[in-house]
């Protein structure tokens, strides 16, 4: 199965957080499953972490979500244009730009998210927790 990390879920698993459901932390754990890593999850923790509101992440953003997705078996899913067009014509179940950017790839891609956010259920994408 392939499935869309969210944002915290990706820090948490990196972090090995407590906060990570046991669902999540087994989904992500499952070797036969293909786990991806939205270039827009990592925007957001570029923003966070210069805002002072994500001070978990040590070292140089560049060289530190490389090294975790490498070590985790975590690939990297592009934002393609047909990811960004999705965007335009989702409901406005939620203001966040990166989760409805999530939310319209999940869709875009046919896959479930992997998040503590039911918002995504809003937008008939299937959410592992």
């Amino acid at each position: 199965m392939r499935v869309l990390l969210d944002t915290h879920a990706f820090v948490w698993w990196a972090r090995n957080e407590a906060a990570l459901s046991r669902r999540a932390r087994a989904t992500i754990a499952e070797g036969a499953n293909e786990c991806l890593f939205s270039i827009a999850s990592a925007w957001e923790i570029a923003i966070k972490v210069s805002l002072g509101k994500l001070p978990i992440i040590h070292g140089r953003l560049e060289q530190v979500i490389p090294e975790q997705l490498a070590a985790n078996g975590i690939s990297m899913l592009p934002i393609e244009i047909g990811h960004v067009a999705r965007v335009a014509n989702l409901p406005f179940h939620h203001r966040d730009p990166f989760d409805r950017l999530l939310a319209a790839q999940a869709l875009g891609e046919g896959i479930a998210i992997v998040s503590a956010d039911k918002v995504f259920e809003s937008y008939g994408v299937k959410r592992i927790w």
